[in-house]
């Protein structure tokens, strides 16, 4: 028995470091991308690109990854996936330009994406019965845990090494990795004839569609949206291809992507809830260090072990999920951790201009904790509740939701932080007249302290304007970011309140009516 289980946990442990790896790599240039920018002379705007074409081909390659699993088997694509991965991650160190290193994140992307739905599948196949809520808390935690680290990891080896070890800590891992999954991970076998009939047309018309999408979420804050032709056109092609997918899908015999398994009530509910949580997930990632680095100057390492505490309660969070999973309905479980994230949330909304480390300690403990709890039952009820023949094909969709969400998450609080800068700072502005003493008071404190320099009051009097654009702004900037905290907030109660909607899963697998 002992043997057995041994058996089993070496592979999944093997294919769980290559999962972390790639979720890992989408947030680990977060923190660094003003460096990357400096060492290849690129532009603020090109610069963003290095996340964005990660996620876009991460975001097409996720869905598909069950019918390669069934095409290739799970032994060889996930071996293949973190090969690819290795090769292209030492590309992406070696990059010489901007462009170069944009095409080498999208392989890497690419290549990489298969290692995320492969590794959630796989505890279902390795762990039966009562060991699925081990399985399901460690890959919850992974899925957590992973993108919260990389801002301070990549923090931490950009200040310390080179922006370009960000790439090449992945090599030695991903050569073990490849390796040791070519030797251990036996689930399945290839199927080569299913090359023949595969819907290449619904292929297609998914990749144009998610591909298109991110480009939208990703640049649409930038140009203001719809107001640009190239966002309009791509909405458009979104839309259209999107739609085309879906009857395809639905009418298709053999579709590479399962949409029938949204008939399952607790896949369906599954997948929304997996959407909110990468919401969560993802956009609290991309809003603290971009609160952190402009409104209160700090630098890559500095925002790294600012934002530690949420990965370490993370962790502390996984003994506790586990030892309660075994005594309650995981469904209550579940609520609990949608309702104490969305909790966090409401409490980051009380952000001010000063926060630093200390008071974002509480907020990111009450973030980190809950994740293990929103994430884990997702998986066993979602996944859990379908068959194993169309397990594969659903895994891809359910991931995918996931960063679906964090992209959604991330263009939606771009969005409230660039408009509600604006109507906030416009607030504040039409309070910043003659009749504002405290005002009129720091106005003529700063032209007094230039205006002391012979022939420098002009100076002065513009100082002190400057001074007191950049303090309106400010205020503003951090007011807008506790409006899209706010907003998160609003997406984890209403997910809080249709866990209810899902039935229990036994141990042995498949839905259990609701009262049971």
């Amino acid at each position: 028995m002992t043997a057995a289980w041994l058996k089993n946990l070496l592979p999944f442990v093997v294919m769980c470091f290559g999962g972390f790896m790639a979720l890992l790599d989408i947030q680990i240039v977060a923190s660094s991308l003003q460096q990357i920018g400096g060492g290849l002379s690129a532009a603020q705007d090109e610069i963003s690109w290095v996340q964005t074409a990660y996620l876009i081909a991460e975001i097409i390659v996720i869905p598909l990854s069950g019918w390669l699993t069934r095409v290739f088997s799970t032994r060889w694509l996930f071996a293949a996936s973190a090969a690819g991965f290795t090769v292209t991650s030492l590309l992406c160190g070696l990059a010489w330009n901007i462009e170069s290193m944009i095409v080498f994140r999208a392989l890497q992307g690419l290549l990489g994406a298969s290692m995320i739905p492969t590794m959630f599948t796989s505890s279902f196949y390795f762990f039966q019965g009562p060991r699925r809520v081990y399985s399901a808390a460690v890959i919850g935690t992974i899925a957590s845990v992973a993108p919260t680290l990389g801002p301070v990891i990549g923090g931490w080896i950009t200040d310390t090494l080179d922006w370009r070890w960000l790439f090449y800590v992945n090599l030695i891992p991903g050569i073990v990795i490849t390796v040791l999954t070519a030797l251990l991970v036996r689930i399945d076998e290839p199927d080569w004839k299913l090359l023949k009939d595969a819907d290449y047309p619904g292929i297609a018309l998914m990749a144009i569609a998610l591909g298109t999408l991110q480009y939208v979420l990703e640049e649409g804050s930038r140009w203001n949206w719809f107001d640009d032709r190239t966002i309009r056109n791509c909405a458009w092609i979104t839309g259209i291809s999107g739609v085309l997918f879906v009857l395809r899908s639905l009418t298709y015999a053999h579709p590479v992507v399962d949409l029938r398994a949204l008939t399952n009530r607790n896949f369906a509910v599954g997948c929304f809830l997996s959407f909110v949580t990468g919401i969560g997930i993802f956009s609290t990632i991309y809003l603290t260090p971009l609160f952190l680095g402009y409104v209160r100057g700090f630098s890559a390492w500095q925002t790294g072990i600012a934002i530690f505490s949420t990965g370490a309660a993370s962790l502390a969070g996984v003994p506790a999920y586990i030892l309660l999973a075994k005594r309650f309905d995981t469904r209550w479980l579940m609520m609990f951790g949608l309702a104490l994230f969305g909790l966090s949330m409401w409490s980051f909304s009380f952000i001010t201009s000063q926060w630093s480390g200390g008071e974002l300690l509480l907020p990111q403990l009450l973030r980190g904790f809950p994740q293990v709890f929103a994430v884990a039952p997702a998986v066993t009820l979602g996944l859990g509740s379908l068959p194993p023949e169309r397990l594969k094909y659903a895994s891809g969709l359910f991931n995918m939701m996931r960063n679906l969400g964090g992209a959604v998450g991330i263009a939606v609080c771009g969005a409230i932080l660039n408009a509600r800068t604006n109507f906030h700072f416009v607030a504040i502005a039409s309070n910043l007249t003659p009749a504002n003493v405290p005002m009129m008071r720091l106005v003529h404190d700063v032209a007094q302290r230039y205006g002391a320099i012979p022939g420098s009051l002009h100076d002065g009097q513009v100082a002190a304007i400057k001074q007191l654009w950049r303090l309106a702004y400010r205020e503003a900037s951090t007011l807008a970011y506790a409006d899209a905290f706010y907003a998160i907030m609003l997406a984890f109660a209403v997910a809080t309140f249709l866990v209810p909607l899902m039935r229990n899963v036994s141990s042995s697998g498949g839905a259990t009516p609701a009262g049971h």
